[in-house]
């Protein structure tokens, strides 16, 4: 297996969206997200990903993506989570917001994830960032869909440096795999200083 992690950007971004945004649907659809995605919504929302501080890390398998993280500086989207951080001592220029990372189940497992935080937090710190944060959805631990061997990336996550941020949350809503309607989610952030 030769997995090569790429930069995208001008064309070459804009090139890759749709396939960028079949894989979110693709991955995204698994546990803890059960998300119902369509592909006109995602290509809408990854040009948010066509700013000038934002990053979009793609792994290739030769020239198929099969893997993709995105990052923007946290001011992109402060309409979302402003009020998350309502309070915090760290101003929002300061944190550069890891978006998601999305990446198919049989390429799990050789280092990719690490990859896409190296990528984005070097990004970030050449934004001149301070802190990196994302924020994962929260599910109950007895929610009926959740996998009997499911293991979240907490412990990934904290070897990195994260912690959750107490109290600073944020609230998505989208349509779960066999919902007719659009639920509200909450989504716990996490925070390291870099």
């Amino acid at each position: 297996m030769s997995i090569a992690t790429r930069v995208l950007t001008g064309e070459a971004l804009e090139a890759a969206l749709d396939d960028v945004a079949r894989l979110r649907i693709a991955v995204f659809r698994a546990w803890p997200y059960l998300y119902d995605g369509d592909l006109d919504y995602e290509r809408n929302y990854l040009t948010a990903y066509q700013s000038p501080g934002a990053v979009v890390v793609a792994a290739l398998d030769g020239t198929r993506i099969i893997g993709a993280s995105t990052g923007a500086p946290m001011t992109d989207h402060a309409n979302d989570f402003a009020a998350a951080f309502k309070g915090r001592p760290e101003p929002l220029a300061d944190i550069f917001y890891c978006a998601e990372s999305v990446l198919l189940p049989e390429y799990r497992g050789h280092g990719l994830g690490h990859a896409f935080f190296d990528a984005r937090e070097a990004h970030a710190r050449a934004l001149g960032a301070r802190y990196c944060a994302f924020c994962s959805v929260v599910r109950p631990a007895d929610h009926p869909a959740r996998p009997a061997d499911y293991r979240p990336l907490d412990g990934f996550w904290r070897k990195r440096g994260y912690a959750p941020l107490p109290g600073v949350t944020a609230s998505f809503s989208w349509k779960d795999v066999g919902d007719s309607d659009q639920t509200e989610k909450p989504l716990q952030f996490w925070m390291r200083q870099l």
